[in-house]
């Protein structure tokens, strides 16, 4: 089993203002990352109902309100609370901070993990994309 991870630089922590989203493209991959003050969080950057923005959902607590739907998306977990299908989650990822600059741990890629789901709290697995394409090319 390969556990290979990278830490990606992405952004200097004053570019994300305390208790607001941020969306950043890397490696493929859209991911919300948000500034609760005492930490930084990133999760899959889609809500899992109807593809709504995350990053630009209202914060409260660890928690996100997607801006089309209203739904709630643990930040800590990914997990939608009172998802009305099982289970509904996005992509987790661990942050740290550097220096003054936020980095998000990703898995190296690798074909093997391109269309895998996952569940409710299970960290750095592939966010979801906006093309659903698990075919090869």
């Amino acid at each position: 089993m390969s556990g290979n991870k990278q830490w990606v630089r992405i952004t200097p922590v004053q570019n994300i203002p305390l208790r607001e989203g941020r969306s950043v493209s890397v490696g493929g991959r859209e991911i919300a990352i948000f500034n609760l003050g005492n930490q930084f969080l990133a999760i899959g950057g889609r809500c899992p109902h109807k593809g709504g923005p995350l990053a630009e959902g209202i914060v409260t607590g660890a928690t996100v309100v997607c801006p089309l739907h209203a739904w709630k998306i643990n930040l800590e977990t990914g997990c939608a609370a009172k998802a009305d299908v099982n289970p509904a989650c996005v992509a987790t990822y661990q942050t740290r901070v550097e220096s003054g600059i936020v980095l998000i741990e990703l898995p190296e890629p690798s074909g093997a993990e391109q269309g895998n789901s996952f569940l409710c709290g299970e960290q750095n697995w592939p966010a979801s994309s906006d093309s659903p394409s698990n075919s090869p090319a």
